[in-house]
C-alpha cells in the first residue's frame, strides 16, 4: 500500500517494523497540499541536520527521540509533537527505538 485509502481505519504504530540498525519509513498520504509518512528508528539511529522548505509536525507514536530544532534539543516520548517550521535546521536521534508520524504541509 504506497498511500491510504480514504475512510480506512489505519493502527499506525503497527504499518512501520523496526529494523536493527535502520531507519524505516512508509508514506501514508501524498497529496499536494502536503503528505504523511510514518518512521520507525532503531536505537541510535538518526537523521542529521537538514532543513526543509516546510512546515513539519512530529507525533511521537512510541519510544523516545531527541528532536534538535537549530541547535537546541527536544526531549520528546509517545504522545509528544513538535513542530518543525520550514527552513529552521533540524536533526532526529533515538534516544530508544521510537516511531514518529511526520506531517509536512506545503505552503
Amino acid at each position: 500500500m504506497a498511500t491510504a485509502q480514504k475512510s480506512q481505519v489505519l493502527k499506525l504504530a503497527d504499518l512501520a517494523a523496526y529494523q536493527e540498525g535502520s531507519v524505516v519509513s512508509r508514506q501514508i498520504v501524498k497529496a499536494d497540499a502536503g503528505n504523511v509518512t510514518l518512521f520507525a528508528f532503531d536505537a541510535d539511529q538518526e537523521l542529521s541536520e537538514h532543513t526543509a522548505p516546510y512546515d513539519a509536525l512530529v507525533h511521537i507514536l512510541d519510544g523516545e527521540a531527541e528532536v534538535r530544532l537549530d541547535g537546541v534539543p527536544h526531549a520528546l516520548s509517545a504522545g509528544d509533537a513538535i513542530v518543525m517550521p520550514a527552513n529552521i535546521p533540524h536533526a532526529l536521534r533515538a534516544v530508544k527505538q521510537f516511531k514518529m508520524l511526520l506531517t509536512m504541509i506545503r505552503q
